[in-house]
């Protein structure tokens, strides 16, 4: 199973599209799954359902983070050059789907949404891109890092 279908799997089980991403990785990058759905927790709806950047991506970055975030404060070159790969990340998101932000990717009007997540039925998964976006981001990402090494 890849990257992506691991996402696109736990997304359709109930998490959240950050959660989705993270959580296809919690094993690999050494954590206990609890605890990256937790750290995942929200991001969903573009951060809350503000709509804001897709959880995908945060979810994406959040790999990235993981396995090459700098850790000090003073490490100029470590965080210009994870700077430069997350925004590589999202050009090549952006490329596949035409934006990085949640509303847009629904084609939502509304610049934020009430709190409440909708029930996922039937109707929900028809209607939402969420778990193609899931499954895109878990494999860009996966892709990206097997390139680097």
């Amino acid at each position: 199973m890849t990257k992506g279908e691991k996402a696109k799997s736990l997304f359709l089980n109930g998490y959240n599209c950050a959660q989705a991403v993270f959580g296809a990785f919690a094993e690999e990058l050494g954590l206990d799954f609890e605890m990256a759905m937790k750290l995942s927790s929200g991001f969903g709806g573009g951060m809350g359902r503000l709509r804001e950047v897709c959880g995908a991506v945060s979810g994406m970055f959040m790999v990235f983070n993981m396995k090459y975030g700098y850790t000090s404060p003073t490490d100029k070159d470590g965080k210009k050059a994870l700077y430069a790969h997350i925004q590589t990340l999202a050009k090549k998101f952006e490329e596949e789907n035409g934006s990085i932000i949640c509303r847009e990717l629904l084609g939502l009007s509304e610049k934020k949404s009430e709190p409440t997540p909708e029930n996922r039925t039937k109707e929900y998964y028809k209607k939402r891109p969420c778990a193609e976006l899931v499954e895109l981001a878990a494999n860009i990402v996966d892709s990206y890092i097997k390139e680097l090494e």
